[in-house]
């Protein structure tokens, strides 16, 4: 019988109401005991490294999950992590990073009501992430939630309180979980290559997201220099940077100056879906090729942060950083043409 590892961190699934709000309270052993239907799958053991709302998870908590599963890993077939759904996709992609090309599952879910309201999701979604790691040909980083099976740097949380919560953007879900059987999509039936698991264990959390609005001011960046080493930037539609912002300040300026500088910027786009095409827009254009300026393509922005944190984490040199940067990891990036 397998023998699988379940880390419960907290979040919704875990909740319950104390007169001040829903706040974490169960513990892992009690969401397991609640779903007797388990029961038998497996050997099921149980650590409980957090109890926390998900919106209070940090990449210091990515390590420490990372370091649960780590000195797990030997001893266990697969990985069921009880998560928050506000920042699980996050986390997903942390530990897609973090981990990369484990033949052996790494399954994040969590729950959209408490596992204790009558009308949870908590249960199957519990049942069937246990039946995802145990399958023979489940492997690497993922969410199951709401049937689906999403890749860990894929999934984005689209909607705040439907039981379909998840969306794969920009790569076909890995596989749909109908009661107890795996429809797996024909892209993932193996898996592909024979690379060991390979553990990484730094990251460098001094990254920013900054979306642009019309009229932003470009001096943005230089408030943030002291603080952070690198900027994922939002732009418009395809590609689209404005020239200058309503101080008449230049972007393009502003950009390269933080590059120059030794630090990364990251292109891409707030547009959800189809990705960033640096080359299509003059606007755009002009950023496609300056050093220290990665394009983000297809890739999401939950997965970009993730990315740029575990590739500062490895290398200050800037062409090794673009190396990790474009290396293709659990599925996360298909090169824009």
């Amino acid at each position: 019988m397998k023998r699988i590892l379940l880390i419960a961190t907290g979040g919704t699934i875990a909740s319950t109401e104390d007169g001040n709000g829903l706040s974490p309270a169960l513990t892992g052993e009690e969401l397991a005991q609640s779903v007797p239907e388990i029961s038998g799958l497996c050997e099921l053991d149980v650590v409980q490294p957090m109890n926390i709302d998900s919106t209070n998870m940090r990449p210091s908590d990515w390590m420490r999950i990372r370091d649960v599963i780590v000195r797990g890993y030997t001893d266990h077939d697969g990985f069921v992590i009880l998560h928050g759904t506000d920042t699980m996709s996050y986390t997903a992609a942390a530990l897609s990073y973090l981990i990369q090309d484990s033949p052996k599952p790494i399954v994040l879910t969590g729950s959209q009501k408490p596992m204790g309201n009558p009308f949870t999701d908590a249960k199957l979604n519990l049942y069937q992430s246990l039946l995802y790691a145990l399958d023979e040909h489940s492997h690497d980083v993922s969410i199951v939630f709401g049937g689906v099976a999403i890749a860990g740097t894929r999934a984005r949380k689209q909607r705040t309180m439907s039981f379909n919560a998840f969306i794969s953007v920009n790569y076909p879900p890995i596989a749909y979980i109908r009661n107890d059987r795996i429809v797996r999509n024909g892209l993932h039936g193996t898996r592909q290559g024979e690379n060991p698991v390979r553990f990484y264990d730094s990251i460098d959390p001094r990254v920013f997201v900054l979306k642009l609005t019309p009229g932003v001011n470009p001096g943005i960046l230089g408030a943030l220099a002291d603080s952070y080493d690198a900027v994922i930037l939002e732009t418009f539609g395809i590609g689209g940077i404005p020239e200058f912002g309503e101080s008449g300040e230049s972007f393009q300026e502003a950009i390269f100056r933080w590059v120059d500088s030794g630090r990364t910027v990251v292109m891409t786009t707030q547009v959800p879906e189809e990705g960033l095409d640096l080359g299509v827009y003059e606007v755009g254009r002009a950023y496609a090729d300056h050093p220290g300026i990665l394009r983000g393509d297809d890739m999401t922005t939950e997965t970009l942060v993730a990315k740029t944190m575990w590739a500062l984490g490895q290398s200050r040199d800037a062409a090794e950083i673009q190396r990790l940067f474009y290396s293709q990891v659990n599925h996360d990036r298909i090169p824009m043409a």
